[in-house]
């Protein structure tokens, strides 16, 4: 009945709300992919597509006196090196491949994976980059697996490499790669010279870009739920491939495409004001089984059609490899920093100004662990008004419940008499029965959007306090050495503690809450029974949810519980007085009643309509 609903209070509605949330986010799992999981054993991802044709055998096949009225004759001169270009910056160590003239390697300084070994963004062919174009005769060539002549450009700060895919002295595709030492920047130019003899200009070129993300924490099934291609259009919209299974979109006017692995990214971006006008992608999960220890964790693909310049190649990108931390990302004024997932809304917006700054204050003070403690602290200091007065809105209502029973039983046949002399009763009284679902309402964005803070906080990464030694990864003090579904092969700590905690929690307020609520009526549910279901079921969700997250993340809610249980307690015994609370009640029914507002008139309205359709049926 409608009077046991509005009685909800505010925990029940909070954690009601966090189950639907947990149910959204945990209960879908990933659909079952058709291709066979990689393991640690495997050393490369499956072989691409084979080239079509080679350049000496499109060269000499093509018949280029058909297009042009001079007679051509081209030499296949192809450099027969095979050695790298590596170019050693302040941020990674990169090296240059003359096959496919593209990037064969790219290891993070200053950055380890779960294993203690370096973050590798691109090695052991992970990566390809090349461009397809059809020539004039009909046929598709691949510049992938052709060999470049490589060269190296020493400018101090700046180091330029080129890469030639020579035909003869004035036919050649250049790549020039310009790596500043100290960006996590590289722009790449291409240019072309005397292919317009052979391109078939009617038809656009593709840049295609493919990457297989490296596993690099210890929770394979966390990891992967942060790892996705994302991509930032029409100058400020940020949109992403799902995150589990396989998935593909397409898109006009790209500013940039990011194939982003929770704590890292491989970044493509598009000339300055010059966004690419469409681009397909696609996303594959390679995580079929959590259980197994997967090399790889997704499959990026981007397919970018251009139009050729003068019958030329002639295009500027731009990539980034580095870490995704949003101070970082945001210095280069270009929407990087919206791949970080703070949340979406207003979520994000209390992330952005108030959690991330906040957090990098603190943690220039203070050690890590340290931070989120007294972040923590302050958080609950901010919302310690919201608990006083949904504690006290449920004071009233413990103090009104003899009243309410004694209205459900005297109008438990009629319904809308019984709806109406309760409204009657929390007028007088100067009660709101919604006033105990409220603040917990009022806490939901914060709840949600540190929930979104600590998986994303790159500050937090091997970053160790107590016995975690990474807060953005799971603290295990016991590994099984088998998997159970759902819960991992290991056993967390913080999640334990912050079970317990969050019972004491619940212990301590449901008693006061189960005193607030009026008897059901007959044949309507007994709220107090699942108050009491709800005091063992929430931590051991908690429990079981958060056993593969962030430390961080469950340090922050066990001290935000045990600070709301000091907070209680204090409301409690020193700040509120039930006596001087019923004196105030009982004032505000000696008082001339208000008239109902607009809004409980037309409540009114409607119920008085409802119970005279009802009789006329």
């Amino acid at each position: 009945m409608e009077d046991n609903k509005i009685d909800i209070n505010s925990l029940l509605g909070f954690f009601l709300i966090g189950l639907i949330f947990i149910g959204w986010l945990y209960l879908n799992p990933p659909p079952h992919s058709t291709e066979i999981v990689q393991t640690v054993e495997k050393n490369d991802i499956p072989d691409e597509k084979p080239v079509e044709r080679d350049l000496s055998d499109i060269l000499s096949e093509s018949k280029i006196d058909e297009y042009d009225d001079s007679t051509l004759s081209f030499e296949n001169s192809l450099s027969q090196s095979n050695e790298d270009i590596l170019v050693d910056t302040e941020k990674f160590i990169i090296k240059f491949s003359p096959i496919g003239g593209q990037i064969s390697s790219l290891q993070l300084k200053g950055h380890l994976n779960y294993l203690g070994n370096p973050i590798n963004l691109i090695e052991s062919n992970n990566s390809s980059f090349n461009l397809d174009f059809t020539t004039k005769n009909g046929r598709i060539f691949n510049t992938k697996d052709q060999k470049f002549t490589p060269s190296l450009i020493d400018q101090g700060s700046i180091k330029k490499v080129s890469m030639k895919l020579v035909v003869s002295e004035d036919v050649f595709i250049e790549y020039i790669y310009t790596i500043n030492l100290t960006d996590y920047i590289i722009n790449l130019d291409i240019s072309s010279r005397g292919f317009y003899n052979i391109l078939d200009t009617t038809q656009s070129y593709i840049l295609n870009w493919e990457l297989s993300a490296f596993r690099n924490s210890k929770s394979i099934s966390y990891e992967n739920r942060y790892s996705y291609l994302t991509y930032y259009h029409d100058e400020d919209k940020i949109d992403y491939l799902s995150i589990s299974g396989e998935d593909e979109d397409d898109e006009e006017d790209v500013n940039w495409i990011s194939f982003k692995q929770h704590f890292f990214s491989s970044v493509l971006i598009s000339p300055d004001e010059k966004p690419f006008k469409n681009v397909d992608f696609k996303s594959e999960d390679l995580v079929q089984d959590n259980s197994l220890d997967t090399l790889f964790t997704k499959k990026f693909v981007s397919k970018i059609p251009f139009d050729y310049i003068n019958s030329e190649f002639e295009n500027s990108l731009k990539f980034y490899f580095g870490p995704n931390q949003y101070s970082q990302l945001k210095t280069y004024e270009i929407g990087l920093e919206e791949s970080v997932d703070f949340g979406w809304g207003i979520f994000g917006f209390i992330n952005k100004n108030i959690f991330v700054p906040l957090y990098r204050t603190l943690s220039n003070l203070f050690p890590y662990g340290i931070a989120i403690i007294f972040m923590t602290v302050i958080v609950r200091i901010v919302l310690a008004p919201v608990l006083y007065s949904s504690y006290v809105s449920q004071a009233k209502m413990k103090i009104l419940r003899p009243e309410l029973d004694e209205i459900n039983q005297k109008f438990k046949d009629n319904a809308m008499k019984r709806q109406q002399e309760m409204m009657s009763l929390y007028r007088k009284a100067g009660a709101n029965p919604m006033s105990g679902c409220l603040p917990g309402l009022m806490q939901i964005p914060v709840f949600y959007a540190l929930f979104m803070f600590f998986p994303s906080a790159f500050d937090l990464r091997q970053k160790s306090f107590l016995w975690a030694d990474d807060l953005s990864a799971y603290d295990s003090i016991l590994n099984f050495g088998f998997y159970i579904p759902l819960y991992g092969d290991h056993v967390s700590l913080f999640p334990i503690l912050a079970s317990i905690s969050i019972f004491f929690y619940m212990k301590m307020t449901t008693g006061q809450q189960m005193a607030s609520q009026p008897q059901p009526q007959e044949g309507m549910p007994d709220m107090r029974n699942m108050m009491k279901y709800m005091i063992y079921f929430a931590p051991i969700m908690m429990m079981v949810f958060f056993n593969n997250y962030s430390s961080g993340l469950s340090l922050y809610y066990f001290v935000s519980n045990i600070l709301s249980i000091a907070i209680m307690f204090t409301i409690k015994n020193y700040i509120l007085d039930e006596r001087k609370i019923r004196q105030q009640i009982q004032f505000n029914k000696s008082q001339p009643v208000k008239p109902p507002g607009r809004f409980q008139r037309r409540m009114q309205a409607i119920m008085e309509e409802a119970e005279r359709q009802k009789k006329n049926k």
